[in-house]
């Protein structure tokens, strides 16, 4: 197993540089770079795009369109060569394409992100800042998921065909076909002063007075502003492990191993967490990386707005936005380690819950 996890840990270094080499790659054919929102900020223009939107009816846009002709950089006919041989050697553009990655990928092996380009703060210290929030979202809500689909799974499968199995897929598939982001306006319209009851807060992670409280208060206060986010962001996961759950447990009862077990006299209870709970969870905990990584990564930003929580989802997406292109790269290099990471751990979980499977020797 040993050997396994070497060459897993070995292909992540290859696996990083192909991600960060393919959006490398597709930043150059951007348009309205970091470069041209430096212009556009220096103007007074708030920021690049404005341009596209006003072509037509502002004389501003059509303007800053028409100097495509004179400069490779929209908005900057007019200005003084000079600042915009300054701002390239600032944002590193007066180096070679190549030579810009192949710097950028020995400064991330050295986990050396630099620097915002609008911020004036370390990619590091801005992750650190806002890993808390995404962390908090995709761990509990992986975790509730879990907790609560595993065990109305399996029971859901025993009692296959029955009234409880018949309303509780009905229950679930209506939580399925519920948008988070929906589902996540349906929680503070109810429960955040929307229209009904004040119970939950609006916005943040944590009270304005969180450090003065003592420990037992921190620990309310917290789980008390996570509740509808995380709600939020379980409900989808929670309806697909809970059918992938019943699913796998079924095709295992089906099979003859459990009905010579059953001949042999041993309890319903012995046979179902015996012999089938560590077959059957095999596929459920394979599933364990899509959904943690699918919370962590994809529900952040729309459930992260909706209750104004400052995350890694909302600083990469208005890092793209305004073409912060190391944050946007830091991010996208710590999403894809962690992606990477996890996945290694559902190998080791794999074996942790059957030890019959030899990933070296399937390899071999």
């Amino acid at each position: 197993m040993g050997a396994y996890i070497l060459r897993r840990l070995a292909l992540v270094i290859p696996t990083l540089l192909g991600i960060l080499l393919v959006n490398f790659i597709l930043t150059q054919f951007v348009p309205g770079g970091p470069v041209e929102q430096a212009i556009a900020r220096a103007q007074g223009g708030g920021d690049v795009f404005q341009g596209f939107a006003g072509g037509n009816n502002d004389a501003g846009g059509m303007d800053a369109l028409n100097t495509a002709s004179d400069s490779k950089y929209i908005g900057a006919r007019g200005l003084p060569p000079e600042f915009i041989a300054e701002l390239e050697r600032e944002f590193g553009f007066d180096k070679p394409p190549v030579e810009r990655f192949l710097r950028m990928v020995w400064n991330y092996m050295r986990f050396d992100f630099g620097e915002s380009y609008f911020r004036s703060v370390s990619v590091v210290d801005l992750v650190i800042e806002k890993l808390p929030v995404s962390i908090t979202l995709g761990l509990w809500s992986t975790l509730i998921a879990y907790l609560i689909s595993i065990p109305l799974g399996i029971r859901k499968a025993v009692k296959d065909g029955s009234k409880f199995d018949t309303w509780t897929s009905g229950a679930i598939i209506a939580a399925y076909a519920i948008p988070g982001f929906l589902f996540a306006i349906l929680l503070l319209v109810l429960f955040a002063g929307g229209s009904y009851w004040q119970i939950f807060p609006l916005r943040g992670l944590t009270s304005d007075n969180f450090e003065t409280l003592s420990a037992w208060g921190k620990v309310k206060d917290y789980v008390w502003h996570i509740t509808l986010p995380v709600l939020a962001s379980t409900i989808g996961a929670f309806a697909t492990l809970t059918l992938l759950t019943k699913n796998s447990f079924l095709d295992e009862i089906k099979k003859h191993y459990v009905m010579t077990a059953r001949a042999k006299g041993l309890s319903e209870r012995r046979v179902l967490y015996g012999h089938v709970f560590r077959n059957a969870m095999l596929i459920v905990i394979a599933g364990f990386p899509a959904v943690f990584i699918g919370v962590f990564f994809g529900g952040s930003l729309i459930i992260e707005t909706i209750f104004s929580l400052d995350g890694l989802g909302r600083l990469g997406f208005e890092a793209a936005v305004a073409r912060d292109y190391p944050i946007v790269f830091g991010t996208l290099f710590i999403f894809g380690l962690i992606g990477l990471v996890v996945g290694i751990l559902s190998d080791l979980m794999y074996v942790l819950v059957d030890p019959r499977i030899d990933f070296e020797r399937r390899e071999g």
